[in-house]
């Protein structure tokens, strides 16, 4: 799914969401240059890989929080981890580096990546701010509608505290 293919499905399943069109975005700061509705809902994601290249995760957090993948590996009961290449992210996502997003996990037809999402989202008021599959701009959800938006695709989300 492309930017105006997740645009549609929205709409089409009568799904709440907010968009912001904007500059590129490759890094959190360059967030910090555009008006947001609600910038406390930035999501941060990290495509990260098992050292077996058999396991693929999207950890999704509060884009002011960093992820220590030592402690992520050792809550989670994972393999060794690292980023994922670009080719990874290209064939499994569909996205290329800047535009990693949860909507990517809909064009994964194998249903290969978990999601780990960071629990603060669901706290007031409850919404998450991610790219459509293309980092020109920010669409804020229900992070609910999110999480259902992902299972009933198939892939499989982790609720966790991540500090």
């Amino acid at each position: 799914m492309n930017k105006a293919e997740i645009y549609e499905f929205l709409k089409s399943n009568d799904i709440w969401h907010d968009i912001t069109e904007h500059a590129a975005v490759y890094h959190m700061s360059d967030l910090s240059e555009t008006a947001l509705p609600f910038p406390q809902s930035d999501a941060k994601n990290l495509f990260v890989r098992d050292d077996k290249r058999r396991n693929y995760y999207l950890i999704t957090v509060m884009g002011d929080k960093r992820v220590n993948l030592k402690q992520f590996r050792q809550k989670n009961g994972t393999r060794p981890l690292s980023f994922a290449s670009e080719h990874e992210l290209m064939d499994l996502m569909g996205l290329i580096p800047g535009a990693v997003t949860p909507f990517g996990i809909l064009n994964d037809t194998e249903c290969r990546i978990q999601c780990f999402l960071d629990a603060s989202f669901l706290n007031a008021p409850g919404l998450i701010g991610v790219h459509p599959n293309d980092n020109t701009a920010t669409v804020y959800l229900k992070t609910t509608d999110l999480i259902h938006i992902l299972r009933e695709h198939g892939n499989s989300v982790h609720i966790i505290q991540i500090e």
